[in-house]
């Protein structure tokens, strides 16, 4: 397997082992499982989850594959991907919040999307985004001015992604307040974004789900601010104003019978605004963290940042090209605290891969957030070591041992944007200022859809100048 032999942290220094839970030692009763599951998924992995290539378990009377494997993974996800749908729990949770949006749609459905996204995705467009990204990042780190200030950061990062998204893909013109933006997502992750306990009893669909009851007003929220930020495009449009042609723009122009439906294209841009920029926002909190923790990394980071900051304007290319330590930095985060921990199938028709049966039905769970730290493929996999991800160590890591967006036919279509734009952010607020832990920051990883701090990221914000 690829891995990390012969990798080191910088210096003599051992390197930080962040919070994470500790696999157990043995299976949970049913409740405690039910338990475990609505309050914290993360903690329910025990350690062949960590150890072995695969694990067979029966939970509520479902078969469930936990694939570790990277050929395995790779199987499921690449070579015989047709064989296996998404998850019917996976499905529970997100199809409330995100309907017929490129994360949860199927079939046809899928397709059609997928092909209207594909143009504003493609490298070159994505470069274009590179001055909106400096300039919103440059603008949001204004507000660290104030000496000796403790901030949330992962509030923060919440914010700036939000402002990021809004001037690259809506131009600046998404409806809404951005703080009341961060207080409803949190509200709806909190609320929507878990496993409800009748979803694992296999309670029928009908019968009202409590987690749902509770979002329904953040929801509610979000629809909104989608609806009229879709009016007030579509009104421009059709007077014959110019009109950005950005994404919101090119899903309108999407809109009829051969291409997507008006309920379609709402449902891809509250995904793109709800899942979309949380991912990148945990990514860059988590980051900031780990590089306080690790000094040693921090100043790898910071002198390739100063240095590369001093050459003045850049083209849009440069940013990734010229800053691999600092993009390792932040790849390394999402190993560690993988912004999307699971990836669920569930099987077609009976399959098989190597001496492993996979019966019709079953599901198989991918999951970055054990794959990421397994002992077969990670050397010190628990360890904050960013230097796996250096551009001389990165051909020794599987393409499917590293899952932060995914594989497949439905690997995240915005990989390379959320790079680029959490790059650019890093390099613009490491350059000005320094960002450290205070007695308050005790972050937890939580899973809430994403890999959260529960509690928070309050750190202490100085200036570097």
């Amino acid at each position: 397997m690829g891995g990390t032999e012969g990798v080191r942290a910088a210096g003599p220094a051992k390197p930080f082992i962040p919070p994470a839970p500790t696999p157990r030692e043995k299976p949970v009763g049913r409740l405690e499982l039910i338990r475990i599951i609505y309050r914290n998924p993360l903690e329910l992995w025990g350690e062949p989850s960590y150890n072995e290539p695969w694990v067979e378990v029966d939970w509520m009377g479902m078969h469930t594959i936990i694939a570790n494997d990277p050929g395995l993974i790779r199987h499921v996800l690449v070579d015989n991907a047709k064989n296996y749908r998404m998850a019917a729990v996976r499905q529970r949770i997100l199809r409330p919040i995100l309907r017929d949006g490129l994360l949860t749609a199927e079939g046809e459905v899928w397709k059609r999307s997928r092909k209207a996204m594909a143009p504003v995705f493609t490298p070159r467009h994505i470069h274009g985004f590179a001055e909106a990204m400096l300039e919103r990042s440059e603008a949001f780190a204004e507000r660290y001015e104030t000496p000796g200030l403790v901030t949330d950061v992962a509030r923060d990062m919440t914010l700036l992604t939000y402002d990021i998204l809004a001037a690259t893909l809506f131009s600046g013109e998404i409806a809404g307040e951005p703080g009341q933006f961060a207080k409803e997502i949190d509200n709806l992750f909190e609320t929507m974004g878990r496993v409800d306990p009748l979803d694992l009893l296999g309670a029928p669909d009908w019968l009202p789900r409590f987690t749902q009851i509770r979002g329904r007003r953040s929801l509610a929220f979000f629809r909104k601010i989608v609806a009229d930020t879709v009016a007030m495009r579509k009104a421009r449009m059709e007077k014959g104003d110019h009109v950005p042609n950005d994404f919101l723009t090119l899903l309108l122009k999407t809109e009829g019978p051969e291409g997507l439906t008006r309920a379609e294209i709402e449902d891809n841009i509250i995904t793109f605004i709800g899942a979309g920029h949380e991912t990148t926002a945990r990514a860059l909190g988590w980051t900031l963290y780990l590089l306080a923790k690790a000094p040693q990394e921090r100043e790898i980071v910071e002198t390739e940042i100063d240095a590369f900051m001093r050459k003045g304007p850049v083209s849009p290319h440069e940013w990734l090209e010229n800053l691999p330590l600092t993009r390792a930095a932040f790849e390394e985060a999402m190993r560690l605290y993988p912004p999307a921990p699971s990836i669920n199938r569930e099987a077609v028709e009976d399959d098989r891969y190597r001496d492993l049966k996979i019966e019709k039905g079953s599901t198989v769970l991918a999951m970055p957030w054990t794959i990421h730290r397994h002992r077969l493929h990670w050397k010190d996999p628990d360890a904050f070591i960013p230097a796996r991800f250096h551009p001389e160590n990165r051909g020794q890591i599987d393409r499917f041992q590293y899952l932060p967006f995914g594989a497949g036919p439905r690997v995240c279509i915005g990989a390379s944007f959320a790079l680029q734009e959490a790059v650019i952010a890093l390099a613009v607020l490491l350059s000005r200022y320094r960002f450290d832990t205070v007695s308050q920051t005790k972050p937890w990883p939580v899973q809430k859809l994403t890999t959260q701090p529960q509690g928070g990221l309050p750190m202490k914000v100085t200036s570097r100048r």
